[in-house]
């Protein structure tokens, strides 16, 4: 039993399934007296327990998959890049709220997607805290790159330093409340320590990772860690005539990625297994962003290494195991 679920801020709309045959469909509000009424409409359909689809909206689907989840239902979120590609490999035409929830849970059914399970409560508010944080960070270098841009109006260059002022004593705070949440939690204390022992990530790298990457359980090896930050280079070469330059893919977490750019570029010159990495894609001409890119990689999959071992960073270890190939 099927529940392919679409989406939007004030509302949801959902397709019910048996196996392959539609049973039912419906529209609800996207609030707690929404999902009441979905439950009391599944209620009416079935009494087994049945597998929720939606696609990753941010906050607009949490809520709901957690109410389904802690009803004791099967739950899976999944990247809206795989919904687009699996459409168009459906030669999908058409778009309405209804067609896809339908097609969200005929994916479901062919696809089998991971289950999803909410994260503790320490860790959730460590994603949004960061998140914030990051929000705000960037608001300030919006502002600071208005005023190097030449401002002429004294009002308005007032305007802009006073708010890049406010915006810094905000970020000071959060950034205080954010290591005190860490230190109230042990669990994150912990990680944190062992993500600092990698040359090249910081408290506030380590912090945006704990955040945005799911508990490491989770993931099955390495590569599914790689693939949900979006690391993997993407090649694009066919026959003789096609032969365009290696990028990363724009699907997976941008905020991971993003939380690995400065850092890896720190690593490069002092993390001993990112600059031997590096140096043998030097070698072999391999352009500067190739180069970063793969420096990403390497870390986030060292980052995996000591949180699933518990053991802090050991170079002659990350050279000789799985975690350097």
């Amino acid at each position: 039993m099927i529940l392919g679920i679409d989406i939007a801020k004030k509302k949801f709309d959902v397709a019910f399934f048996s196996e392959s045959t539609l049973l039912s469909s419906g529209t609800f509000t996207n609030d707690l007296a929404g999902y009441k009424k979905l439950l009391s409409w599944l209620s009416k359909q079935t009494e087994e327990t049945i597998w929720s689809c939606m696609e990753s909206t941010g906050s607009y689907g949490e809520s709901l998959a957690l109410f389904l989840f802690e009803a004791g239902h099967k739950v899976s979120i999944v990247n809206p890049s795989r919904i687009r590609k699996y459409a168009d490999s459906k030669l999908v035409r058409n778009k309405t709220d209804l067609l896809d929830a339908k097609l969200i849970a005929d994916f479901c059914r062919t696809q089998e997607p991971l289950l999803w399970q909410p994260e503790a409560h320490e860790k959730s508010e460590l994603r949004e805290i960061s998140r914030r944080l990051n929000a705000l960070l960037d608001e300030r270098t919006r502002e600071k790159n208005r005023l190097e841009s030449g401002v002429k109006s004294k009002i308005v260059k007032e305007s802009i330093e006073s708010n890049i002022a406010f915006l810094s004593e905000q970020i000071k705070s959060l950034e205080e409340k954010t290591q005190e949440h860490i230190d109230q939690n042990p669990d994150l204390k912990e990680k944190q320590e062992l993500l600092i022992s990698i040359p090249g990530i910081g408290k506030k790298t380590a912090t945006l990772i704990l955040g945005e990457l799911p508990s490491v359980d989770r993931f099955q090896h390495v590569g599914q860690v790689v693939a949900y930050a979006g690391l993997s280079p993407q090649q694009r070469s066919s026959g003789s005539s096609v032969r365009k330059k290696t990028r990363l893919t724009k699907i997976g977490n941008r905020n991971l990625k993003t939380a690995l750019f400065f850092p890896a570029m720190t690593a490069m010159k002092h993390n001993p297994v990112i600059i031997a990495l590096a140096l043998r894609l030097q070698k072999k001409d391999k352009e500067n962003m190739v180069i970063l890119g793969a420096a990403m990689k390497k870390m986030l999959q060292i980052a995996y290494g000591v949180l699933k071992s518990g053991q802090p960073f050991d170079p002659n270890y990350a050279i000789s195991s799985n975690i350097s190939a």
